[in-house]
């Protein structure tokens, strides 16, 4: 063990009098709904409190890792204007900010523990599943009433161990939790956890408390499945002598009322549901929302005004529902707040997906859709039209609101048709003027006459952009086409 001077050296690098927070993701490949939460309180709170705010990896349990898996951390949080103070990448004065570059730190605290009578060696044989689960029944363990002389000669010939926690046989351990108060254990119930493993690494459990004192962490945002965990977590604190930082537990985020989300399930990842077409400004709105209730009636925040009101005092200790409908209508409001310009950016790429003819002006078409889009995927379907007129069926033209039928399409198309081909200018106002004259022509209401040039121009029931809209994009010559194709049909 390192003399006490070092451990002193240790201390005197931990930042003090400031709020920190952290998110120590495990590189497994995406970021799910529930990983993304935790991220966003950890920033939440720690930038309403003017803190600083730290990315550390967590990559010890090395048969989880997934290849580029820290890229896809860096790239989700950058993408979700999670901007971190410190971290691999951009270091800080307590790095190195990934766990296997700090395991030379855990082995020497073990140690110590050891010495203030908090851990032991444990020499019994056992697979390494057991020891990362914990499940040993310390009354059973020979090694935890074993001297220290006879442990010490037992490592020194080279026998292979485990460091354990030495929990308290008596008493009880009391945790405080923001969200769910105080709770209170009997020390009966915990299991000596394993602290080291035979090959040197910890465990997370252990490199968790060592970082984030180290880190000098204030405030530890994680999965109320950790919960149980925390009275060991308290102890560890208390045998190094060490504040116990603030406990934020949340609880899950739900697929429906009896199951947790789950990648497993099919249940979407952050990355999902971009390629599912919602917005990252939208979901990090929704999912902020997800166990956590500002003051008032506002939903719709932007992340600075997130920033400003987010309190610890709104998590919810009850699980929350993952809705995709509430998430469509987030996503919905962000589309239509945008402005013209952005939209037909952003919309561009979909557009294009089923409109590869570059005649048809994607900007034009985009301000049909913004008013009407949910998803962004869903646009490619609303617009295939455009560049092909799909088979359609006649009784398309029937529609009663319209008082519309095949007869009355017919007299409407014959007359439109002339109409056009001499229009002076192709703008929307000469379209609409030509057809409101033709319907005050004939005495009829304005939608007799757009309905039938509507479904001859589109060939759907439902389009985005009425009438004049269509028309107008498509070009006098493919509209005129398209109303002679409806007019052979309907003959």
């Amino acid at each position: 063990m390192k003399d006490m001077k070092w451990f002193e050296d240790m201390e005197k690098r931990i930042p003090t009098g400031e709020v920190r927070t952290r998110f120590a993701p495990s590189p497994t490949g995406y970021m799910h709904v529930g990983n993304l939460r935790t991220a966003l309180y950890t920033y939440l709170i720690a930038r309403h409190n003017k803190g600083r705010f730290i990315l550390r990896i967590e990559d010890t349990d090395q048969g989880r890792l997934v290849e580029g898996a820290v890229d896809v951390i860096y790239k989700t949080m950058a993408e979700c204007h999670l901007d971190h103070d410190e971290g691999p990448d951009v270091g800080g004065p307590v790095g190195p900010y990934v766990q296997t570059e700090r395991r030379g730190l855990y082995k020497e605290y073990a140690e110590l523990l050891m010495e203030r009578g908090h851990a032991y060696r444990c020499f019994c044989e056992k697979t390494a599943s057991e020891e990362d689960a914990g499940d040993f029944d310390r009354g059973d363990d020979p090694c935890r009433f074993m001297s220290r002389e006879e442990s010490d000669r037992l490592a020194a010939e080279g026998r292979p161990y485990v460091i354990r926690q030495l929990i308290p046989h008596e008493g009880a351990t009391t945790f405080h939790d923001e969200s769910f108060g105080d709770i209170t254990v009997e020390n009966s119930t915990l299991d000596d956890q394993v602290l080291i493993k035979r090959d040197g690494l910890p465990t997370y459990n252990f490199a968790n408390v060592i970082d984030d004192h180290l880190m000098g962490i204030t405030h530890v945002v994680r999965g109320s499945e950790y919960l149980s965990s925390a009275p060991k977590y308290n102890l560890l604190y208390e045998g190094f002598g060490w504040d116990v930082p603030v406990y934020v537990h949340c609880s899950p985020v739900m697929r429906d009322a009896h199951n947790k989300m789950s990648k497993r399930h099919g249940d979407p990842s952050y990355e999902d549901l971009v390629n599912q077409g919602y917005l990252t400004d939208a979901i990090i709105n929704y999912v902020t929302l997800l166990g956590w209730s500002p003051r008032g009636e506002q939903e719709i925040f932007s992340m600075d005004e997130l920033v400003d009101v987010f309190d610890i005092s709104g998590i919810s200790k009850s699980p929350a529902i993952f809705d995709i409908e509430k998430l469509k209508y987030f996503n919905s409001e962000y589309i239509r707040a945008m402005s013209p310009e952005a939209f037909a950016k952003l919309a561009e790429p979909y557009i294009r997906r089923s409109v590869k003819n570059t005649a048809y002006d994607a900007a034009a078409i985009a301000a049909l859709l913004q008013q009407r889009t949910e998803v962004l995927t869903d646009i490619p379907g609303k617009v295939d039209f455009f560049d092909a007129l799909p088979e359609y069926d006649t009784e398309l033209f029937v529609h009663k609101k319209s008082k519309s039928d095949k007869d009355s399409s017919v007299a409407v198309l014959k007359r439109i048709i002339p109409i056009f081909e001499t229009l002076s200018d192709w703008d929307d106002e000469h379209i609409m003027a030509a057809m409101t004259g033709l319907a005050a022509d004939m005495e009829a209401k304005n939608a007799r006459v757009m309905w039938p040039v509507r479904i001859a121009a589109a060939g759907k029931a439902v389009t985005p952009g009425g009438a004049v809209e269509i028309c107008r994009i498509l070009g006098r010559e493919e509209t005129l086409r398209r109303l002679n194709v409806a007019l052979e049909k309907l003959s």
